[in-house]
């Protein structure tokens, strides 16, 4: 049974990284070290996630009647991407003024917002 690639280490959780590949077809195998895509870093909701904006090409709408989810939700889901791609620092600080405006469409909770505003 064949399996996804893991992107991180299930005791120390850090990165890794390819040592070998192998054709399925000859048996040829070729050694070395192999840097993985950062989509072989995603979990598997993150990467199903992609797969669905990728193929609705980014229509927030259809992503939402797809997967039966708010906007909220979608652009929860989106921020956490662009996190895990590494297009975001997870530790860049908002504003209080994008806090609130955060808050007041529902993309983040109160709890998040006094969280947020608590690391300022």
């Amino acid at each position: 049974m064949k399996k996804n690639i893991l992107g991180y280490c299930p005791i120390c959780s850090n990165k890794l990284t390819a040592k070998t590949l192998r054709c399925n077809e000859c048996d040829t195998e070729i050694s070395g070290e192999f840097i993985l895509s950062p989509f072989d870093f995603l979990s598997k909701e993150q990467l199903e996630f992609a797969l669905v904006f990728i193929k609705n090409q980014g229509n927030i709408k259809m992503i939402e009647k797809q997967l039966n989810i708010s906007y909220p939700t979608v652009k929860k889901y989106i921020d956490d991407l662009l996190k895990s791609l590494g297009f975001v620092e997870e530790n860049q600080k908002l504003t209080r003024e994008e806090i609130r405006q955060k808050l007041k469409n529902k993309e983040i909770t109160f709890e998040e917002a006094e969280e947020l505003l608590g690391g300022l």
